[in-house]
């Protein structure tokens, strides 16, 4: 019998970064040649697929999300001659690739804003969301741009006395996907790399490619918040479904991953439609939930409400090139709560160990961002380093590959990588940890392998468990195969017994240690007590 399921639905995704992965030419950037040289290393960590982040010819203003053509490779990450041979490579590999794709607005040099700036009358005007402005001259409307809430998402050109909207920088005008020619052409930017062989895409703010054309004031209640985190118009659907029979046409699974920066679980599972929108939805909740067990259910109940009755398939992220390392965002939140800084430098490795078990066993897709593996914390990025306009440098920092002084990144002169590394590079390295079998990094490749060994934890049915407080549970079941997975997110011991549970037959009752995030135990018989910050995978 051939198994339908998708091959998206049981993979694991990896992020690149291009920018901070590898560098292969010496001049501080990463690069497509660099990813490709380690395609390797990711085959034996037991990656299934790769995103990656943009790559296309870009002012960098918003560092590749600014887009000024987007059927060509910017010369700093190579030519297309170069990812041809990544795609070659990488399924040779057996490795996916997805690639970023930025719809909702380009670089405003990209000929297509060229040409509308140059007057009203031009042919590529009406492709990009222009107003007048009001009688007292101010914007058209109270929506402010993201990165800095004190700028209007509007900048007005002075040579026709009209005002472009942007919802991010000023450099990235939005498109309006209501000129049938924007939609035509964004059709072609997807035809173009689809029969370069990807195997899909991750659609950028894909929720902000239909706008109310009235451009209403956001609510008071609201207003000051980024528009691009508010924006959700039905229209949008409509376009949805029109790429996904596009991709859908194309052999091979083809798979659409939207980022929906909407807040709201139950707003995201819309873009899914009835299985004719969104293959995947990034859903944000999780990714800004607090190293808390009722946080956590909280969120797994959201997500199982809002997807389960549409059939929907989850996703699931720690961390990512636009937010702080989950490691990062755990350890603010201890200090923030009154965790003294030598418990944090104890717990630190722990908790992340123990994330990496929760993010790779629970139902749906997991995502894991570049450096994740090794533990890695944000970089510190003193004020005259500083280049992202959004503060998202520290999560940007190179991957440091060694502990040689330049650790995998030699630049001619010594100058160094676009950004400083981050903490402990020096030790925590790709080498370096994978000479040590007890490392973070091996703890994922152990959880891959046993994520791709295990049918229950792949595609099984989930169901969480009564645990104690502080502790999470969940079974994952398919046939007579059953796994249950226990996340203690707190400092100290815990013992699950009927006594603490009120339950007859405690959660781990007569099961085996598969996999334990600090290795303890590991083979043994769950003796029904988790260590502090630690997670376990049992089996019968």
């Amino acid at each position: 019998m051939v198994d339908s399921t998708p091959w998206w639905r049981e993979a694991v995704f990896y992020q690149i970064y291009p920018r901070s992965f590898a560098d292969s030419d010496g001049d501080g950037v990463g690069d497509l040649a660099g990813i490709r040289a380690h395609l390797d290393d990711l085959v034996w960590l037991g990656i299934d697929a790769l995103w990656l982040s943009p790559f296309y010819r870009s002012p960098m203003v918003d560092f590749g999300y600014d887009v000024s053509d987007y059927c060509d490779v910017d010369p700093l990450f190579g030519t297309l001659e170069d990812f041809d041979s990544l795609i070659a490579d990488a399924h040779a590999a057996g490795l996916k690739v997805i690639v970023d794709w930025v719809p909702n607005h380009t670089s405003d040099r990209h000929p297509w804003f060229v040409d509308a700036v140059s007057g009203p009358d031009s042919a590529h005007r009406s492709w990009y969301v222009w107003r007048d402005a009001t009688p007292d001259g101010s914007p058209p409307n109270n929506w402010v741009a993201a990165f800095d809430l004190s700028a209007p998402a509007w900048t007005l050109d002075e040579r026709s006395g009209q005002w472009y909207l942007h919802l991010f920088e000023e450099g990235q005008p939005d498109l309006d996907w209501d000129e049938g020619g924007v939609v035509s052409a964004m059709h072609d930017v997807l035809r173009f790399w689809l029969d370069r062989g990807v195997d899909g895409f991750r659609a950028d703010v894909i929720h902000c490619i239909g706008k109310d054309p009235a451009l209403p004031d956001d609510p008071p209640e609201v207003a000051g918040i980024p528009h691009s985190a508010l924006n959700d118009v039905p229209v949008t659907h409509q376009r949805l479904r029109d790429i996904r029979s596009l991709v859908d046409a194309y052999p091979g699974d083809r798979v659409v991953v939207g980022e929906v920066y909407l807040l709201s679980t139950e707003a995201v599972a819309t873009y899914y439609g009835d299985g004719d929108e969104l293959h995947l939805a990034f859903n944000f909740p999780p990714l800004y939930a607090r190293w808390e067990a009722e946080a956590w259910r909280q969120c797994i109940d959201a997500t199982v409400g809002a997807l389960d009755p549409r059939g929907a398939w989850p996703t699931w992220v720690l961390s990512n090139h636009d937010n702080p390392r989950h490691r990062t965002r755990y350890d603010r939140t201890a200090a923030r709560l009154g965790e003294d800084a030598g418990t944090t430098a104890v717990r630190s490795e722990a908790r992340a160990r123990a994330a990496a078990v929760l993010l790779m066993t629970l139902r749906g897709t997991p995502f894991v961002y570049q450096g994740e593996e090794l533990g890695l914390l944000d970089a510190a990025i003193p004020p005259g380093r500083a280049v992202d306009p959004g503060g998202r440098d520290g999560c940007r920092a190179p991957l440091p590959w060694d502990g040689s002084s330049d650790h995998g990144w030699p630049v001619a002169g010594g100058a160094g990588p676009w950004l400083p590394f981050p903490p402990d590079a020096e030790s925590r390295n790709y080498a370096a940890l994978r000479r040590d079998p007890a490392s973070i990094l091996h703890l994922y490749r152990r959880l891959l392998s046993l994520r791709r060994d295990e049918p229950a934890l792949r595609h099984g049915r989930f169901e969480l468990l009564d645990t104690p407080a502080g502790v999470l549970g969940y079974a994952r079941t398919v046939g007579a195969r059953r796994c249950e997975v226990l996340v203690n997110f707190t400092a100290e011991a815990v013992a699950l017994d009927h006594h603490s549970t009120g339950l007859p037959s405690p959660a781990g009752a007569g099961m085996t240690v598969s996999l334990s995030s600090d290795g303890r135990d590991q083979g043994a018989a769950f003796g029904g007590t988790l260590g502090a910050d630690q997670a376990v995978v049992l089996r019968h």
